[in-house]
């Protein structure tokens, strides 16, 4: 009796285990066949502001290298958390990644303070992909074409400011400038940058700290007034607008910058095809042309890189939230 008992046993574990290894093999095999169907790049932000742009780019090119159509989609809102929270959630089989803003993996787990999801825990991270300036612009109602005329009016009005969205890099680039230049000014969200863009034009909102990319054809067009750039050197894009130190804030530097991640667990040899396909793709002739009309630089740096600094801009921003007392409202 005891017998039948120990060979029942037996043969249950063994069944159990020959199941296990079929699973398992079933995931690698799934793996290595990856990808067999069309991949969603997921944009957490509105159409036409610069990570849409970004990515309908990055899209456009990894569709032709991995043989798969990859499909952009706009998920808006909450400075990235919507898309956050949709990418987090979905299945971790490579065909669902995100192209975050920098800000989302540096600032918003430190803004907010109630997330249904993890920054750290439930993402891969892939690569930084591109990194660019950004653009301090001003309402043509605004009487002033320098940034020393734009701090002392602003000193004297009480001036509005928009985003892509709290916490957004928009968002802390214009609190920078804002501390930097000792001026007092209200921030205005928006659920993309490209509608925060479309207010400034229209008078809506006073100025704007935006992403090169997308304030660029507006300040060409004559439709919003330029007043500096935030890199350390003036951009080819608009020759004749000096840097914000060259206007009078010494060492002032901001510059925003956008990378791939993808569900946590996702299999590492997908990951690891998403990257090469990734490095591939930025490095073509077609992109890296791309890259320099909208004025952003090729990053791709390694997942082990990558993961470095997230974690050192994260302290910084981490001190800077507590010391301005910036909270997620």
């Amino acid at each position: 009796m005891v017998m039948k008992k120990m060979n029942s046993i037996r043969r249950k574990a063994i069944q159990l285990f020959g199941l296990m290894f079929i699973i398992g093999f079933g995931s690698v095999a799934h793996a290595q066949s990856w990808p067999t169907k069309p991949i969603k790049l997921i944009i957490p932000f509105a159409a036409g502001g610069t990570t849409d742009i970004l990515g309908r780019l990055l899209a456009q090119q990894l569709t032709k290298d991995l043989g798969q159509n990859v499909i952009v989609e706009n998920k808006g809102g909450a400075g990235g958390n919507i898309a956050a929270e949709f990418v987090a959630q979905s299945p971790a089989d490579g065909y669902t990644i995100m192209l975050a803003s920098g800000s989302m993996l540096t600032v918003n787990p430190y803004l907010y303070k109630n997330l249904p999801f993890s920054y750290s825990n439930d993402f891969a991270v892939i690569t930084n992909v591109a990194s660019g300036p950004m653009l301090l612009s001003v309402s043509k109602k605004i009487p002033a074409n320098n940034l020393a005329e734009f701090i002392a009016f602003a000193k004297t009005k009480d001036l509005n400011f928009g985003s892509a969205g709290i916490g957004s890099q928009v968002h802390m680039a214009g609190e920078n400038l804002t501390y930097a230049a000792g001026i007092p000014a209200t921030h205005i969200p928006y659920k993309g940058e490209s509608a925060a863009l479309n207010d400034l034009v229209a008078g809506q909102i006073d100025f704007m700290v935006g992403n090169l990319t997308a304030a660029t054809g507006f300040a060409k067009a004559g439709q919003i007034k330029p007043i500096g750039v935030t890199s350390a050197k003036r951009v080819p894009q608009l020759p004749n607008v000096p840097t914000i130190a060259e206007g009078g804030i010494t060492g002032f530097e901001s510059t925003g910058w956008f990378g791939l991640v993808a569900p946590a667990k996702t299999p590492k040899i997908i990951l690891d095809k998403i990257y090469d396909a990734t490095v591939k793709a930025v490095k073509s002739e077609a992109m890296q042309k791309s890259l320099e009309i909208n004025g952003l630089t090729a990053v791709v740096n390694t997942p082990k890189q990558f993961t470095e600094q997230i974690q050192a801009e994260s302290v910084n921003w981490d001190k800077v939230i507590k010391g301005r007392k910036i909270q997620a409202r």
